[in-house]
């Protein structure tokens, strides 16, 4: 049911995260939960019976349903730990859980493979309802990929309760819904163990029972996908907002950017784009970044006409004065700069437009509000 739309978003995700990761290559988390997101994909798209019956064609019957299995299960190993990794915590408790979790992964692997390989040729197509569920080793490929996913589904439903806690309230409310759709999904895990014991004496039973939990298994699934989306969506909005208030910041301090690189063309830092694609996805090249540098670039220009406009105003605070009296003084102090055939090395820089607050966001403020007025001054 959801099958089409969860292969959809994990191609989205796969790309989207991608990108991430193609910026900031050694982040751990990023690789962790691109990893998880692409063997999900991989398991979601192997799951569907015209792939999985290509590649038994292509090798040996049973080979899709394990090869199904088993990414699947490696992508929630992975997304276990993403959550595990996105947490603080000391080195040594990090890898003693990648080294269980993997282990424990490995196993089942393992498990899965020997189990499919000792059933009878004539019996690996076998599915969940196959009238064979007394043979050993069918029984066993179930009971141990159940057993698996039972401890998978919960323990990454809880990392993600335990994220959601450090989390906005926006995005700790797609992770809950996120952690509640895989908590079904371990409940359907269960129930479909149970199906096999009880079928293991009475093939083919309990179908009543294997369509509610298939109806469960669909609702679960439905809320993951709901969690996963307005998690996503969240931010995806949140960096829309931040690349588009940078952005505006960035216009809003041309006016006095332009003055001040004009009287100092040196201070700008001209760099040109690489020529390869995956470079230019680097985070200098962002919004974000083009901001800091020219907000910088502002504040250098200021030190170095501060004396010239501690000459043409010597005795105003241009620490604290109002915003349109301050460009006036700059614009004052960019004509004498401009007559002077020397710069006035004889007066120390001076404090200019100090900000209210300690942070980037009250300086920014501070060098576009007088911005403004020297755009009104030239209007």
């Amino acid at each position: 049911m959801f099958q089409v739309p969860l292969i959809t978003l994990l191609s989205i995700g796969v790309l989207w995260k991608g990108i991430d990761l193609v910026r900031a290559p050694h982040h751990r988390g990023l690789r962790f939960l691109v990893a998880a997101l692409l063997m999900l994909l991989g398991g979601e798209v192997l799951s569907l019976p015209e792939v999985n019956g290509a590649i038994d064609a292509a090798t040996a019957v049973g080979v899709g349903k394990v090869a199904f299995n088993g990414t699947y299960a490696s992508g929630l190993f992975a997304l276990i730990l993403f959550f595990a990794s996105s947490v603080r915590d000391t080195h040594d408790a990090y890898r003693r859980r990648l080294q269980i979790n993997a282990g424990l992964l490995a196993g089942v692997l393992i498990a899965l493979t020997i189990s499919m390989i000792a059933t009878p040729a004539t019996m690996r197509g076998h599915s969940l309802g196959t009238p064979y569920m007394a043979e050993p080793a069918i029984a066993s490929f179930y009971v141990i990929g159940n057993a698996y996913f039972i401890y998978a589904y919960p323990t990454s439903a809880l990392w993600a309760l335990r994220y959601a806690r450090r989390a906005s309230r926006h995005l700790g409310l797609g992770l809950r819904t996120m952690a509640l759709g895989l908590l079904g999904l371990a409940i359907t895990s269960v129930n479909r163990t149970i199906l096999v014991v009880l079928r293991i004496n009475e093939p083919r039973s309990h179908e009543t029972f294997n369509t509610v939990n298939w109806s469960i298994s669909n609702w679960a699934m439905g809320l993951a996908l709901i969690g996963i989306c307005y998690s996503a969506g969240v931010q995806l909005i949140t960096r829309l907002r931040s690349i588009v208030h940078h952005r505006r910041m960035h216009q809003e301090l041309t006016p006095l950017w332009a003055a001040l690189t004009t009287a100092y063309p040196e201070l700008v830092l001209n760099l040109k784009p690489s020529g390869s694609r995956w470079r230019r996805l680097h985070p200098r090249h962002t919004c974000e970044q083009l901001f800091y540098r020219r907000l910088i670039e502002c504040r250098d220009g200021l030190v170095r006409l501060s004396p010239y406009l501690t000459r043409v105003a010597p005795d105003t605070d241009l620490a604290h004065g109002p915003a349109d009296r301050l460009a006036r003084h700059i614009t004052e102090a960019l004509a004498l700069k401009s007559a002077s055939e020397a710069p006035l090395a004889e007066l120390s820089a001076a404090r200019i437009a100090s900000p209210a607050g300690n942070d980037l966001s009250a300086d920014a403020r501070e060098l576009i509000a007088i911005s403004h007025a020297l755009r009104e001054r030239k209007s």
